[in-house]
């Protein structure tokens, strides 16, 4: 891209949501109006997912421009999956689900391709800057943000700012243990949160619970599961029983710790609804001290499939051409 398309003053940033399914790109305003987007398959395992964000990038300056020639951009914000290097803007750590992905230098290949600031964070802590410009969390200077979906992800904001720790692995709240002799976990721990209140975790569990009482099931998935428990199963209630106390351990220990004002939590498992929401209010009365507990919001998330692509463009003005 042309140094000419490039304004530190302009209104819009593009914007890039990496999973381990689909790229979502997008130009995106201050506010979080979303101008145009596109959306690319990861093809996970099949191409190197920067080629396809390279691709991605490229497609939708391409019909953007077409559209508005003399538009301008700020730089480019990337929400991806895995453990990122804040400051180099790399890929320090992934899953399987995007083989091959640790080690990626996306900030440096972007911004050499198209020669406009870049900004890489993960995708939880993308999806707290679209919660505190546009969420639960507007006007909110503490507050956690915990994604149940495939894994348990999480963010920290602090005086209004996200904590990245040292390298930029700060939040990983699924892996605070609610259980130190329980179920081992990919981390190397045992009791992680994640084990328990995942999506994937929750089915895992219903399918064992299925086996052990000769009700034969095909693959079960979180959503089955949530549907079971309204309609009064004893084994679905059960598991979600286990995923609530988990849950409510869990955001009490992270209440006693960082004193928020608000906690969203979003992901598939969010989906379960009022009845979850309910059941894990109730379990943090249990757990925290009334002092910390007062005040403190426990609510669901903003709610779209372009947050991720959103929050990743709003780090443009965020941190700057950090």
């Amino acid at each position: 891209m042309d140094l000419q398309w490039f304004d530190p003053l302009a209104e819009y940033a593009i914007g890039v949501d990496i999973g381990g399914t689909k790229i979502n790109a997008g130009v995106v305003s201050a506010k979080g109006d979303v101008l145009h987007t596109l959306s690319l398959s990861t093809l996970a395992g099949q191409a190197k997912t920067a080629d396809r964000v390279l691709q991605a990038v490229r497609e939708l300056l391409a019909e953007v421009k077409a559209e508005q020639p003399a538009i301008q951009l700020k730089g480019i914000g990337i929400g991806s999956a895995g453990q990122i290097d804040w400051a180099q803007g790399s890929v320090r750590s992934a899953s399987d689900l995007i083989p091959h992905y640790a080690g990626t230098e996306l900030k440096r290949m972007v911004q050499q391709q198209f020669l406009l600031p870049t900004i890489v964070d993960n995708d939880v802590n993308v999806l707290a800057l679209t919660e505190k410009y546009l969420g639960a969390a507007r006007g909110v200077d503490h507050f956690l943000c915990l994604a149940l979906g495939t894994g348990v992800g999480g963010a920290i904001v602090v005086d209004g700012r996200l904590v990245h720790g040292s390298w930029g692995g700060a939040g990983e709240l699924g892996h605070l243990s609610v259980d130190f002799n329980g179920r081992p976990c990919l981390c190397g721990g045992k009791g992680c949160l994640e084990q328990y209140a995942s999506g994937t975790n929750i089915a895992r569990r219903m399918q064992e619970k299925l086996q052990m009482n000769g009700r034969l099931s095909e693959n079960v998935d979180a959503r089955e599961v949530f549907a079971w428990w309204e309609a009064g199963d004893p084994l679905a209630a059960e598991v979600m029983e286990e995923t609530v106390a988990a849950l409510g351990s869990a955001i009490a220990s992270f209440i006693h710790m960082f004193n928020p004002e608000v906690i969203v939590i979003g992901g598939g498992v969010a989906e379960a609804g009022e009845r979850l929401f309910a059941g894990i209010r109730d379990e943090i009365s249990r757990r925290s001290m009334p002092s910390m507990m007062e005040g403190v919001r426990i609510t669901a998330a903003y709610r779209g499939n372009l947050c991720g692509m959103i929050g990743a463009a709003l780090q443009v003005w965020e941190y700057g051409e950090s």
